[in-house]
C-alpha cells in the first residue's frame, strides 16, 4: 500500500494526456482530472527538503482594498517591490518585465520549487514530465517575451543557485584542451554577482550582460551581449561546460567532447528549449586598463540639418569608431535630437576626448547644431567598472545599490536600468544593420532610412550587438554557436522600442483609465512598426535578435536562428523528444498552442 500511494498521478486519467504513439497531447492544469493530488504535491515537497512554494497573485492584497498604503499594507509593500529590479528577482511570482500589450501578462506559477542543488532540479523535472504538467524555467526573470512566467505551471526558479567560483586553470571533463582562467557560476547567478566575483575581486573579464541583474544562465543561451561585445564577442562563445537537466531527468555535463551537440544547442539557441541549465562555467579574460563612456547629446535646427547630423553620424563612425574599443548605442529621436551613449575598453580618458574631437569640431562649425548636454568622457579604472562602493564615492549617481536591510554589498544596477523596473512593453522590434550599409556606396541608404525611421519613433544603434569589427578570433568564437549567423556581419542591432511603468494585473494603476491606455499603446506600437518598416527597406531579410524582439514576429524562425534553426530542431529531439520544455518561439514550439498546453494535429 504504501509504494501504491507512492506512484505518480499519471494513472488517474492518462487516456487525456497521451495518445496511442507516446507523444503528450496535452498538458494538464488545476481542476482537470489528471493534476497531481495534494499526496502527490507533498511528495515532491519532500524530495525537494521543503522548498516546494504555492504562488498566489502578488497583488490580491491590492485587488481587495482601495487604500494601497496604511490601512493595506500588505498591498503598499508589494507595489513598493517594484522600486528595485533586486526585490523584484527575489520574489517567485514576479517578473522583471509586467507585460506587453495585446501579448501577455505576468502570471504567476501554481507552485515553485526553489532549487538550490541540482537534485532539486531533477525532482522538478521528473514530476512535470510524469505528471504532464507546464514546465517554466526562472532564473533573473528578465524575458520580455514571457518566457519565465505561465499560468498553471510548475516553476523552477534557480536564483539561489547563485556561486561564482574562480578557476585558474579549467578543463571541460574528458577534454585534453590546455588548462585556462575560467568562472563557473550556478545558473541563478545574475551578472552584478559574475562580476564581482572575475572583475571587482579577481582582476579579469568574463563577457556576460550590460544589465547587472540579468540572469546568467538565460543570456548565455539567448546569445548574450555586453557593453564590451566588440572587442569580447558573445557570452555564448565563451561558454566552456555546462550541466544540464534533460528532459529524461538526467545530469549532463556538456561541452565540446561530451553531448556536443547539447553543448552547441545552449550557446544562443534560446533558454528554456532542450534543457535546465544548473551550473556554467565560462572563460575569463586579461582585463584592460581602463573602461569608460562618454555621454552627450547634439539637437538639429531642421530635419534638413537633422539628416545631415544623422549622415556626419554615421560616416564618422565608420571612419573612426567602427573597431573593437568601442560600443553601446547612438539614438536618433523624432525631436531631430540625438543622443550618445557609449562606452570604451583600452582607452584613457584623453585618447577617448582626441577620438571624438574631429566631431564635435564639425559640430561646432555649424550653428544649426546646439550640443543639448555638453561632451563628457569619463574613463576609470577598469576593475571598478561594476564596483558599487567605488562609484559611491567617485561617480555618484551612475549605479543605484540594493539599499534593502542584508542585501549583498555588492548588488547594485545601472541608474538607466533601474527605471525599467517591472516596465510594460507597447512594441518592441530588433534587426542587425550589416556593415555593408556602412560603405561608401550603403551610407546614403542607411542614412535615408534612420531619417524616415525617426518620423514615427526613436531608433537606437547598439553598436555592441553586431560583431563586424570584433576581433576575427572571436567572429569565429560566435561562428560556432547557435545563433543567427547575421550576427557575424553587423556592425550594429537597431533597437526600435517603447513601453510604460509596471502593470501587472490587481495593481491599482492597472486598472485606472484602462481604455485610454489600451488606445495609446496600441498608437505606440503602430509608430514602432512603421520606423521599423522604414528601416527594414535598407536590410530587408536582417535577422533580430531572439532575446529583444517583436513578440509577434513571423517568421521567427529564420529570424532568430536563420540557417542554424535545423540543427536545433535535431538537438531537440534527441534531447527532448516528447516536447515536455516549451518556450513560445523557441525551438520546437510550432508543435504547441500559443500557450505550450496543447499539441497542435
Amino acid at each position: 500500500m504504501k509504494a501504491a500511494t507512492a506512484l505518480p498521478a499519471l494513472a488517474l486519467c492518462p487516456s487525456l494526456a497521451w495518445s496511442t504513439a507516446g507523444a503528450l497531447v496535452r498538458r494538464v492544469r488545476p481542476g482537470d482530472a489528471g493534476w497531481p493530488s495534494a499526496a502527490a504535491w507533498q511528495q515532491l515537497q519532500q524530495r525537494v527538503e521543503g522548498r516546494l512554494l504555492k504562488l498566489d497573485a502578488p497583488f490580491a492584497a491590492c485587488a481587495a482594498s482601495v487604500d494601497t498604503t496604511a490601512s493595506a499594507p500588505a498591498c503598499g509593500a508589494a507595489l513598493a517591490t517594484l522600486k528595485n529590479t533586486f526585490a523584484i528577482g527575489d520574489q517567485p511570482a514576479l517578473t522583471q518585465t509586467s507585460g506587453w500589450l495585446d501579448a501577455w501578462s505576468s502570471q504567476p506559477s501554481a507552485y515553485a520549487v526553489v532549487a538550490r542543488t541540482t537534485a532539486d532540479v531533477v525532482a522538478a523535472v521528473n514530476f512535470a514530465r510524469e505528471h504532464h504538467l507546464r514546465l517554466v524555467v526562472k532564473g533573473g526573470g528578465h524575458s520580455y517575451q514571457g518566457t519565465s512566467d505561465a499560468a498553471d505551471s510548475l516553476l523552477v526558479w534557480t536564483r539561489q543557485m547563485n556561486a561564482a567560483i574562480l578557476q585558474d586553470a579549467f578543463v571541460a571533463q574528458g577534454s585534453g584542451a590546455a588548462p585556462q582562467p575560467a568562472v563557473t557560476l550556478g545558473a541563478g547567478a545574475m551578472w552584478i554577482d559574475a562580476y564581482d566575483a572575475v572583475t571587482t575581486r579577481g582582476g579579469r573579464y568574463v563577457q556576460g550582460g550590460g544589465c547587472t541583474t540579468v540572469g546568467v544562465a538565460g543570456l548565455v543561451q539567448s546569445g548574450g551581449f555586453s557593453n564590451f561585445s566588440k572587442a569580447y564577442g558573445t557570452a555564448a562563445a565563451g561558454l566552456l561546460e555546462a550541466e544540464v537537466v534533460t528532459a529524461d531527468g538526467q545530469v549532463r555535463i556538456a561541452n565540446a567532447s561530451s553531448n556536443p551537440e547539447l553543448f552547441w544547442a545552449l550557446k544562443g539557441g534560446g533558454g528554456g528549449s532542450v534543457g535546465v541549465v544548473t551550473r556554467l562555467t565560462l572563460r575569463t579574460r586579461e582585463l584592460p586598463e581602463h573602461f569608460g563612456a562618454v555621454f552627450f547629446s547634439v539637437k538639429a535646427a531642421s530635419d534638413q540639418a537633422y539628416r545631415a547630423l544623422i549622415a556626419q553620424t554615421m560616416a564618422f563612425y565608420a571612419g573612426a569608431l567602427f573597431k573593437p574599443q568601442w560600443g553601446e548605442q547612438i539614438g536618433f529621436n523624432t525631436d531631430n535630437k540625438m543622443d550618445v551613449s557609449m562606452v570604451f575598453q583600452g582607452l584613457n580618458q584623453q585618447q577617448a576626448e582626441e577620438a571624438w574631437a574631429p566631431f564635435l569640431a564639425w559640430l561646432r562649425e555649424r550653428p544649426e547644431y546646439t550640443l543639448d548636454k555638453p561632451f563628457r568622457a569619463l574613463a576609470l579604472p577598469a576593475r571598478q567598472f561594476w564596483n558599487v562602493a567605488f562609484f559611491k564615492q567617485h561617480a555618484p549617481g551612475f549605479m543605484v545599490a540594493d539599499e534593502r536591510p542584508g542585501a549583498p554589498a555588492h548588488h547594485g544596477v545601472w541608474k538607466g536600468d533601474a527605471a525599467e523596473a517591472g516596465w510594460f512593453i507597447h512594441g518592441y522590434q530588433s534587426a542587425w544593420l550589416p556593415a555593408s550599409l556602412l560603405s561608401a556606396d550603403g551610407q546614403a541608404q542607411l542614412v535615408e532610412a534612420l531619417f524616415r525611421s525617426t518620423r514615427h519613433w526613436r531608433v537606437g544603434l547598439h553598436f555592441n550587438k553586431g560583431l563586424a569589427g570584433a576581433p576575427a578570433a572571436d567572429i569565429a568564437a560566435a561562428r560556432d554557436t547557435a545563433m543567427n549567423p547575421d550576427v557575424l556581419d553587423a556592425f550594429a542591432l537597431a533597437i526600435i522600442a517603447g513601453g510604460d511603468g509596471a502593470r501587472y494585473p490587481g495593481m491599482p494603476e492597472a486598472k485606472q483609465d484602462a481604455v485610454a491606455q489600451v488606445l495609446r499603446g496600441r498608437e505606440r506600437a503602430a509608430s514602432i512598426g512603421r520606423a521599423m518598416g522604414e528601416l527594414r527597406k535598407a536590410a530587408p531579410k536582417a535577422g533580430s535578435y531572439v532575446s529583444e524582439s517583436d513578440y509577434f514576429i513571423k517568421d521567427w524562425q529564420r529570424a532568430f536562428w536563420g540557417t542554424n534553426y535545423e540543427r536545433l530542431a535535431r538537438a531537440k529531439r534527441q534531447y527532448d523528444p516528447h516536447g515536455l520544455f516549451f518556450v513560445r518561439h523557441g525551438v520546437g514550439s510550432e508543435a504547441w498552442s500559443e500557450d505550450g498546453f496543447t499539441r497542435k494535429g
